[in-house]
């Protein structure tokens, strides 16, 4: 990540001060199925400066130069070299490996697979080593995590109270575009996302759904608000499938929305949103996208060989990465 250098090199202000020049940030990646991890580097890039832009190309490695020197090196040399902290515990290579795994042990409340860990191996570990890059790590979610993102606003006086519901799996622009539409429908929409727990999503959805587990859905929606122009204000971790009218009354809904997916019927056969029709306040929203969680899930699964083969070539370039920044610490000492 890249910024420019003091802010003194303004032209002179009408009295003759000089005027800050904007610090314009500049950050890469592949942002390959973006997570919560990615949102919080943009979170931390953005406050670094006044104007962030932001690089996606086709490899997220960390490369070495055709000469063996690091790929930032000209701006490290130059001053102009930032880190971001890295958010532990999400990585797209653990994402894929439960896609491709089809166990249940990234579910909350369920003790982790044996075969889940040993087959993570084959995306997240090389034969000579493993990369704190691209390696899988365990989740753990801290109330400071949520705070992050969390935006502690109130519907105020005027605002039309707007409910969704749903799992939000490997949250993606389908989501997006969908929130957007809803965001819409009113002058001043104040949106609630209700997130379904892992175990009632894997009830209507099967096999290893949700492929997140209900405390990273609930920060990669929160993330929204980062990257979507604030289309949700407040997350519900745990929603009832069925939405009441406790809930409805309890969060002053003026209007449920839901996309054009099945709805599946609940346990005991009913429709879940039987009581916002009841009270005319359902609406069905058409995104306009077709990506599905499905469909992200179909490609993993169809280019498996060629994402382990990517994998295993990006491991050893960050291995390599690591054995040249040792020698360079060696150097100096």
């Amino acid at each position: 990540m890249l910024r420019n250098g003091a802010a003194g090199g303004g032209g002179p202000a009408a009295g003759g001060a000089a005027v800050p020049r904007p610090v314009r940030v500049w950050c890469d990646g592949c942002y390959d199925m973006v997570h919560y991890g990615h949102s919080n580097q943009l979170r931390q890039a953005r406050a670094m400066g006044d104007y962030l832009i932001v690089g996606v190309h086709t490899d997220d490695d960390i490369t070495l130069t055709i000469d063996g020197k690091d790929t930032y090196e000209e701006v490290k040399t130059a001053g102009r070299y930032r880190e971001c902290k890295r958010t532990q515990g999400v990585s797209t290579t653990d994402l894929v490996g439960r896609m491709l795994l089809m166990t249940k042990a990234h579910h909350s409340n369920i003790d982790e697979d044996l075969d889940y860990r040993k087959h993570t191996d084959n995306f997240g570990k090389g034969p000579k080593g493993h990369s704190p890059w691209t390696g899988v790590s365990q989740f753990l979610q801290t109330s400071q995590k949520i705070i992050q993102f969390a935006s502690g606003k109130e519907p105020q006086p005027g605002d039309t109270i707007i409910y969704v519901a749903g799992a939000f799996d490997l949250f993606h622009i389908g989501h997006v575009d969908f929130l957007e539409k809803v965001h819409q429908l009113a002058e001043k929409p104040y949106i609630i996302a209700g997130l379904h727990f892992d175990q009632e999503v894997n009830r209507y959805k099967g096999k290893n759904y949700p492929i997140m587990n209900i405390h990273e859905r609930t920060l990669s929606v929160l993330a929204c608000r980062v990257r979507v122009c604030r289309y949700v204000s407040e997350v519900v971790i745990g929603a009832p499938y069925a939405v009441t009218a406790d809930l409805l009354d309890h969060f002053r809904v003026t209007l449920v929305c839901h996309g054009m997916t099945e709805v599946v019927p609940d346990k005991d056969g009913s429709d879940p949103y039987e009581e916002p029709k009841r009270r005319s306040i359902f609406q069905l929203v058409d995104s306009g996208s077709n990506l599905t969680t499905d469909l992200i899930v179909q490609r993993i699964i169809k280019n498996r060989l060629e994402f382990e083969a990517r994998n295993q070539k990006k491991e050893a370039k960050e291995l390599a990465v690591l054995e040249a920044m040792k020698r360079l610490e060696d150097e100096k000492q």
